[in-house]
């Protein structure tokens, strides 16, 4: 039946070019000029949402839960991704993609429910998917850190602003990903009225977590320094030959959970499309409601396998951090 609709859309986009008729010409206009009129509506619903949140968040403290567990996982994919988009504008694509997904799983189910069910564990698996990639940004971002602090720690001895900038002289001594917020440290000292403190706590806020321990040592450093005082500066270049090393123990075990994964997943996969080349098991499978149902139970539990394996992983640490 499908072949049949492709074929039908095909020869009549054909003889409409060929006699030049633009049967759509109206109606395509329309619906564009409706599909504008939607984007615009909710664009503007979405900046209303976006302004609320932030007004509420400043006021309120919000209890943890499903919803603000969803918001800080969406927030730090639209960060890590760079893309364009806010919560809201995020969370509505999402939705508009989730009912075309199920729009398109139900003409091949002909079942709501199951399609439903196949649809949200498809979520669940590419949600998963975007969170892994996430994390590999983040250990990346990680480990651009722990280079930069090894040239910097040792070059402290004169000051962490001196040390900063002759490490910044070699373009390729500090990472493109971070260069650029170093760079804004030596210009809030220099020509931007800023303090130490307040240049090296907003370099701290823009590197994260892994750059705290730097930072409590820098001001220490800079407003008490004593003679020998900079040697506190090459625990930390101890402490990321330490880190390293760990996270180089959970990257080896976690590739071969995930290569383990894959495996076991595709020679599922292969031994069920092999399968369906038995008219029988190919009939009860496809045609079949009970062979439907099992065919969701078998796409669920794929899905959810993935999301658990990938939430183990989590837990031992985001990004290679100790915890």
């Amino acid at each position: 039946m499908i072949i049949s609709i492709m074929l039908g859309i095909t020869a009549f986009v054909l003889v409409n070019i060929i006699f030049e008729i633009r049967f759509f010409e109206g109606s395509l206009k329309a619906f564009l000029d409706m599909l504008d009129t939607l984007a615009e509506s909710l664009g503007r619903y979405n900046t209303k949402r976006y302004i609320e949140r932030i007004k509420k968040e400043r006021i309120v403290k919000r209890k943890e839960n499903i919803f603000v567990k969803y918001n800080r996982l969406v927030e730090g994919l639209i960060i890590d991704f760079n893309m364009p988009f806010t919560l809201e504008s995020f969370t509505s694509i999402l939705c508009i993609l989730f009912a075309i997904s199920v729009l398109i799983i139900v003409i091949f189910m002909k079942n709501i429910t199951l399609s439903v069910v196949i649809a949200v564990s498809i979520f669940i698996g590419g949600l998963t998917y975007f969170v892994m990639q996430s994390k590999s940004i983040k250990a990346e971002r990680l480990e651009n850190i722990m280079d930069a602090e090894d040239l910097i720690c040792p070059l402290a001895r004169d000051g962490v602003l001196v040390a900063i900038k002759k490490v910044m002289e070699a373009e390729e001594s500090i990472s493109p990903n971070i260069r650029p917020y170093f760079q804004q440290f030596i210009d809030n000292c220099e020509n931007n009225g800023y303090s130490f403190r307040q240049a090296i706590t907003l370099l701290n806020r823009q590197l994260g977590p892994k750059f705290d321990n730097f930072t409590k040592k820098a001001i220490v450093f800079e407003y008490n320094e004593r003679k020998g005082m900079a040697d506190i500066f090459l625990d930390i270049v101890d402490e990321n030959a330490v880190l390293r090393e760990i996270n180089s123990r959970k990257d080896r075990i976690f590739r071969k959970m995930n290569r383990d994964f894959l495996i076991k997943t595709a020679i599922i996969i292969l031994f069920f499309l092999y399968s369906l080349t038995v008219e029988g098991f190919r009939e009860f499978m496809l045609h079949n409601d009970l062979g439907k149902v099992i065919n969701t139970v078998l796409i669920s539990t794929i899905c959810l396998s993935f999301a658990r394996c990938q939430a183990l992983q989590g837990n031992l640490g985001p990004g290679g951090e100790i915890r």
